[in-house]
C-alpha cells in the first residue's frame, strides 16, 4: 500500500512542477515525472507477491505468474513518451531560438 501512496507523491510532484513552474524545461522535467509515476503504478498493480514472470516455457505448466498485460503497457507508454517528450523538446527549442528565453511569462508577452 505504501508503494501507491508514494506512486501519488512522484505523480503529484510532477504536477506541481507542471502547474507552477515558469520555465518550460522544469516544466517538461514534470510531464516525465508524472509520465514515470503512471508507469510505475502500472507495474505496481500488475505485480503480485512471489509469482514468475510472464515468459513462455511449454515444459512447464505454470500456475503463478505475474500479470504481463500492464508490462506491456508500460513498455508501449514509454515509446509513446520518449516520442511526446522529444516532440517537446523540439518546440521548447523553436521556442528559445525565436524569443530567446524559457520563461512563459516573457514569451506570453512578446506575442509575435
Amino acid at each position: 500500500m505504501i508503494t501507491y501512496f508514494l506512486c501519488l507523491v512522484l505523480f503529484a510532484v510532477g504536477l506541481y512542477a507542471v502547474l507552477r513552474k515558469r520555465n518550460l524545461i522544469k516544466i517538461i522535467i514534470g510531464i516525465v515525472i508524472c509520465e514515470y509515476a503512471v508507469n510505475l503504478f502500472l507495474v505496481l498493480f500488475g505485480y503480485r507477491m512471489n509469482n514468475r514472470s510472464p515468459i513462455y516455457d511449454p515444459d512447464q505448466v505454470i500456475t503463478k505468474m505475474v500479470d504481463p498485460l500492464p508490462q506491456a503497457l508500460v513498455l508501449t507508454s514509454i515509446v509513446i513518451g520518449l516520442a511526446t517528450t522529444a516532440l517537446v523538446v523540439g518546440i521548447a527549442i523553436r521556442i528559445y531560438e525565436k524569443y530567446g528565453t524559457f520563461d512563459i511569462t516573457k514569451i506570453r508577452k512578446l506575442r509575435g
